[in-house]
């Protein structure tokens, strides 16, 4: 009995942890659909980015996080290729309220996942044989701030995790 009321008492002493346990790809894909025609043609491409996040609860104190980023390229009207990564990692995290544990899962885990994400964007384009995307960074904090604007400004409360 000692030994368990010593070690929750260490827990409670400790306070907020916080460490990464594995990043992994989760799904991968990539299209080119005018190739080959598309690498003879003048290259002036635009991209279009869209991204989400998702998270969920594993056992105990473990959750996984989900950073999807699509990236559509097209050179003209024509689309050039679509490239699609699923970047994830499980987290243990302990010891935070409802509203830190919001921001963790929802800003700075993904900020954590990003990097991981635009490398693997990057070399999987560059295998296509197009030119590095070189993503610029994502303020994630900020992201997560004006989604939890407009979920007040709707009335919705904010998820908890």
């Amino acid at each position: 009995m000692t030994e368990q009321t010593t070690n929750g008492a260490a827990q409670a002493e400790q306070g907020p942890q916080f460490s990464l346990q594995r990043l992994y790809v989760r799904d991968l894909s990539f299209e080119a659909p005018k190739s080959p025609a598309i690498f003879r043609q003048d290259w002036t491409p635009s991209v279009a980015l869209d991204m989400n996040t998702r998270q969920r609860a594993l056992e105990g104190d473990f959750h996984e996080v989900v950073l999807s980023l699509s990236v559509t390229v097209k050179n003209g009207e024509e689309v050039a290729f679509i490239a699609e990564v699923q970047q994830a990692g499980i987290f243990l995290i302990q010891g935070l309220d409802a509203p830190s544990m919001s921001h963790t899962l929802g800003a700075f885990c993904p900020n954590i996942l990003f990097p991981y994400a635009r490398e693997t964007l990057d070399s999987l384009v560059t295998r296509g044989s197009f030119p590095a995307l070189m993503l610029a960074p994502v303020n994630f904090d900020a992201l997560y701030a004006q989604e939890i604007a407009r979920l007040q400004a709707a009335g919705e409360a904010p998820a908890q995790a």
